[in-house]
């Protein structure tokens, strides 16, 4: 990931908000920088200037996700046991408000998949690595074991893409309290 190349200002931090809020709603395949640049009421040649590159701009993007989300994961990080911790994790996950965010996670993590050299290159790898980090800390001291860790991981992904496809709420949640029940019966945590 190249760094941007303007020193952080007012203006860009206010222009890479504006154009946060519109890929939320647009997503990033696609995008095209007359449409965000008049959205955001600015041009491409002053976002080009901001951030380099249209490649630039999306490594900003996909790094402001990932600061909400992990901002968001933190306050969601709750007490009362690795069950009760990762049962509201999923909670969380699956808050219609959310919605937008995750979304843009999906995107951002196929892409990194079938173009790792492009701007989104290596963002599923972080992403799972923040993740990690997050069970580590939910799940407490007594469950040291990353493959537990991942096992939860891949548990809450499957279902939040399941969830994020058919807006299930209630069979996805009910998929995830069966599958804790498996994971923390037969875990070390």
């Amino acid at each position: 990931m190249t760094a941007d190349p303007q020193a952080p200002s007012a203006r860009r931090e206010e222009l890479l908000e504006l154009a946060y809020r519109y890929v939320l709603r647009h997503g990033l395949t696609g995008m095209s920088l007359r449409p965000l640049a008049e959205a955001v009421g600015s041009s491409p040649r002053v976002l080009l200037y901001l951030f380099g590159s249209k490649d630039g701009l999306v490594q900003a993007l996909l790094a402001r996700s990932r600061t909400e989300e992990l901002h968001l994961l933190a306050a969601a990080r709750p007490d009362g046991g690795p069950a009760v911790a990762v049962s509201r994790l999923w909670d969380w996950l699956a808050d219609p408000s959310r919605r937008d965010l995750l979304r843009l996670w999906a995107e951002g993590y196929a892409r990194s998949l079938v173009e790792p050299d492009g701007p989104w290159g290596g963002f599923a790898a972080r992403s799972v690595e923040d993740w990690l980090d997050v069970l580590g800390d939910v799940l407490g001291p007594d469950c040291v074991d990353r493959k537990d860790h991942t096992a939860v991981l891949a548990v809450l992904r499957g279902a939040l893409l399941d969830l994020l496809a058919t807006d299930d709420v209630e069979r996805t949640t009910a998929a995830v309290h069966r599958q804790l029940a498996l994971l923390t019966g037969s875990a070390t945590c």
